[in-house]
């Protein structure tokens, strides 16, 4: 959700919104997608603020949803394994599979040509070794996003096919890309019921009050745009 001061495209983009107005979903995201008139493919993004206090670890909101319309985007992927696992992985379309030589590769030459990092559980000993390069990527494999697994065939499946994964930032914001701008209007729309359906029933037992505080819609470039969720 970018914006440039004193650029003539933006400008004249915020005057089709109304900052005052809190759109239907569908609407948004038809709006959206008018606005995003870039020269290259814009994503679609989806801010949420929740009403959790995200200081407390009871009321952390984290989890995964496979967008069923995908990403629009090629998700390249490294999975961390030996044997009949690395084979599995291999088979599964996987774009980089190894061990020990992958882990010293990022290490000694700071490579990071892939967008997702699966491992099996008894890799974890040594992935653990290179946490603080992967970890603030957001590449560090977790048993929660569901990168830490044995079924690793699944794991690769179901990144390639559109994955998502969403967090509360320090901020108590999710901020999640769920697709192009060049996707249909139908594609969009069941892309962001279900995902917004996945956080709301992520909410924690310990959230009081409202759990949804607002929901914003943005293509990369164009502003952001105030979303009615009660029908969604």
């Amino acid at each position: 959700m970018a914006k440039f001061k004193g650029s003539k495209r933006y400008t004249k983009v915020l005057a089709n919104v109304d900052k005052s107005k809190v759109y239907d979903y569908q609407e948004a995201i038809k709006l959206a997608v008018e606005n995003a008139n870039a020269k290259f493919d814009e994503s679609m993004e989806i801010h949420i603020r929740l009403g959790v206090d995200p200081k407390k670890a009871d009321q952390q909101v984290r989890g995964v949803c496979v967008l069923p319309n995908g990403t629009g985007k090629k998700i390249r992927v490294l999975v961390l394994a030996k044997g009949a696992k690395a084979d599995e992985a291999q088979a599964a379309g996987a774009d980089f599979v190894g061990a020990e030589e992958m882990i010293a590769k990022i290490q000694s030459e700071n490579w990071f040509g892939f967008d997702a990092c699966i491992t099996t559980p008894d890799m974890m000993g040594q992935v653990g070794r290179i946490a603080r390069i992967l970890g603030p990527k957001g590449l560090m494999p977790n048993p929660k996003s569901g990168t830490v697994t044995m079924d690793v065939a699944k794991a690769v499946h179901d990144v390639k096919a559109g994955k998502v994964e969403y967090r509360l930032d320090k901020t108590g914001i999710i901020h999640v890309c769920f697709g192009k701008a060049s996707f249909t209007q139908e594609q969009l729309v069941e892309n962001f019921s279900t995902l917004l359906d996945a956080i709301i029933k992520a909410k924690p037992a310990a959230a009081k009050g409202v759990y949804l505080k607002s929901v914003v819609i943005a293509s990369t470039m164009g502003p952001g745009i105030k979303v009615s969720y009660a029908k969604v």
